[in-house]
This record gives structure tokens, C-alpha cells and sequence, in this order.
């Protein structure tokens, strides 16, 4: 008889409720227990899993990790998906395989090339990977000078934080001053060019910025699976042009992706992101770890997450190719379960669980 297996998700993305559903859904039909932990109650990852806990606040890195491996033992974890504090948990990958659980994340020096973006724009460039021209941004000078470069090319310019994921801080600099037109509607991404500069002149300390040209659509998210042997297992490209989404297999896109992937250690789940600058592919950005919108890959007839932890287990599936690819689509919202506030001590910090039929789940492709 094949034991179930059981995957814990430590602190991640309201949208990895996909990911538990396709988990569960396994073409194998194999019993999979999933486990959650979160610092925030009303997270529905928590209500989705099979048992759940509140993360303790104010650990430092080493203390989290010694929390993670208490977890893994004491709950029988196979796979450990990590988001929180991911650089400091696959540096003791050993320490988790000692109590029997595999860790799905790529290898520490991936982890360290891929959290800062002018180290990965450097790095793709040294295999030869097309990057945008980018200017790395401290103080009020700098930005200036990046920006007159930028805008003398016939560019908008766009800053982002050197460090940090799902498009916070990223904003486009405009020149036009500030109006009614940047109140009226809902809010969007241009700042005027004085306002940046005032606040950079009171901030407290330089900024870490980069400016780049602003990158034209379509947006390709390649997600790409990996095996610790560095060989691909699977790439599959999702196009982004405006409300429309759709896949490709096209190589412009799939071959950069798997240059980055295998060339610095992307095991397991990734996803490398590409826009437009003029007529060709650059680099956009890439995150070492599983993508919020991965469980769209199922319209191609593909379980990503699924594959994924059968490679972790050490259960080689090949080289995966979607047998079809899905047709347009476009991505509307729906409700989740939040945990029933019948849990004593959600609200106090103190641990609780909630059993997996506490709450119903809704429906999600596999």
C-alpha cells in the first residue's frame, strides 16, 4: 500500500490554496495530508489545509529554523514547501532530510543570486541571458542621471526595490506635476518626477533601487521545474497582455528560463519572468520559488505541484511536456474559507489547529 504524504506550506501566498487543491487532486489519486502555518489567522491557506497553526512572531532566522525542524519531526513531514525565511532554511537542507523531510526549494546560492535583482540581472548577463539596461539607485543624483539617460533614449522610466517580490514598490516616473488626474480613478503606478526626488531628499537613509526602462507586453512567467541533478523537467511559459492571458512553448521565451534554471541551481519550482524592450525578450525577474498563479498550468492538463513533490520524493517523473496548451483566458476572483472563529486563542496568538473538516473548500482545476 502507498502511504500518504504529507507537505507542510509554512507562511505563504493567499493564492498556494491552489496549490494544496492540486495536490490533493493527484492524477495517482495518492492521499496527500497538507499542513499550514501562517502568522496571520485570517489566512486561507489555514482553513484549506488539513491541520493548521499560527507561526510564532519575532524569530529571528536561526529561531525559525529550529522552529521549521521541530515542525517537520514532529509532525512526519515529507515535503517542506518554504517561503518565510526560505535563505536561512535550504542552508540546513541536511538537518531536514535528518528527520526524514525533503525540502522543495532550490540551493542556497540560488537563493542568495535571485533576492537582489541587480545580482540576477548580473548574473542572467553572464550566461548570456538579454537583461534590460538598469542603474542601481541610492540617492537623489543618481535618479536624476538614471532618469535623463532613460527619457534621452525615448524611455519611460520605472524604479523598483533592489530586493523584494509581487511588484511592491515598483512605480513609472512621470514629469507631468501632480493633478486631479492622479485622484481621479482608482490609484496606478506613475509618480511625478519632484515628488520622488522631495522624498528621497527627506528620507532618513538612501533608498536601493533599480530604474530601468519601462518593458512592453506581452509578460511571459516561464515556470520551470527543476530536479537537484539541474536538469528540466518541465517549462511552460504564461503570457500576460493586458486582461488577456494565455501559454506558450515558444523557445524565445523557454530557453533563457531553462539557461537560468539549470545554470545557477533553480531547483524544484521556479518562475522567470520576461517582458519586451523593443523587439526582444529580457529578463524581468526571477523567483525561486513556486508561482501564485502556477495551478493555471492544469488547463494544459498538467499537475505542477503535484510533479514537483514526487521529484522531491526522489520519484523521477522524466521530462514532462503538456499534452495540450489551454486556450485564452482571463482571471477572475473567488471566495475562500477563512478559519472558524470557534479556535480559541486565533486572535490571542496562541496555537491552535483546525481539522480538516472544519471547513469547505471550493472548486479548483487539477
Amino acid at each position: 500500500m502507498v502511504s500518504r504524504v504529507r507537505v507542510w506550506l509554512n507562511r505563504t501566498y493567499a493564492e498556494n490554496v491552489f496549490f494544496m487543491d492540486q495536490l490533493r487532486r493527484n492524477p495517482a489519486d495518492r492521499a496527500v495530508e497538507i499542513h499550514a502555518t501562517h502568522g496571520d489567522a485570517d489566512s486561507p491557506v489555514l482553513a484549506a489545509a488539513d491541520t493548521a497553526e499560527l507561526e510564532p512572531e519575532g524569530l529571528s532566522p536561526a529561531a525559525y529554523v529550529e522552529y521549521a525542524l521541530d515542525q517537520c519531526a514532529r509532525r512526519g513531514i515529507d515535503v517542506f514547501v518554504p517561503r518565510l525565511n526560505q535563505a536561512a532554511i535550504v542552508a540546513h537542507r541536511a538537518a531536514f532530510a535528518a528527520v526524514g523531510t525533503a525540502l522543495l526549494a532550490p540551493t542556497p546560492e540560488a537563493v542568495a543570486v535571485f533576492a537582489d535583482k541587480g545580482t540576477a540581472y548580473e548574473a542572467a548577463r553572464s550566461i548570456g541571458v538579454p537583461v534590460p539596461p538598469w542603474w542601481r539607485v541610492r540617492t537623489p543624483v543618481e535618479l536624476l542621471t538614471a532618469v535623463a539617460e532613460l527619457e534621452e533614449s525615448g524611455h519611460l522610466a520605472c524604479f523598483k526595490p533592489a530586493a523584494g517580490a509581487g511588484g511592491v514598490g515598483f512605480r513609472v516616473i512621470t514629469r507631468a506635476p501632480f493633478s486631479l488626474r492622479q485622484l481621479n480613478g482608482f490609484p496606478g503606478p506613475h509618480v511625478p518626477l519632484d515628488l520622488v526626488l522631495r522624498a528621497l531628499e527627506q528620507a532618513d537613509g538612501p533608498v536601493d533601487w533599480l530604474v530601468m526602462p519601462r518593458l512592453e507586453q506581452p509578460e511571459v512567467s516561464v515556470d520551470c521545474l527543476t530536479g537537484p541533478d539541474n536538469r528540466i523537467r518541465l517549462a511552460v511559459g504564461r503570457t500576460k497582455n493586458g486582461r488577456r492571458r494565455g501559454f506558450t512553448l515558444h523557445e524565445q521565451w523557454l530557453e533563457p528560463a531553462r539557461r537560468i534554471a539549470e545554470g545557477f541551481g533553480l531547483h524544484y519550482l521556479s518562475n522567470i519572468q520576461f517582458r519586451m524592450y523593443g523587439d526582444r525578450p529580457v529578463l524581468l525577474d526571477v523567483n525561486p520559488r513556486p508561482a501564485g498563479g502556477l495551478h493555471q498550468l492544469a488547463q494544459c492538463g498538467v499537475n505542477a505541484p503535484w510533479i514537483a513533490v514526487r521529484l522531491a520524493l526522489g520519484e523521477d517523473p522524466g521530462e514532462v511536456t503538456p499534452p495540450f496548451l489551454g486556450q485564452d483566458y482571463t482571471v477572475v476572483s473567488g471566495p475562500r474559507p477563512l478559519r472558524p472563529e470557534a479556535t480559541a486563542g486565533a486572535r490571542t496568538g496562541q496555537r491552535t489547529e483546525v481539522p480538516a473538516q472544519a471547513a469547505f473548500r471550493t472548486g479548483a482545476p487539477a
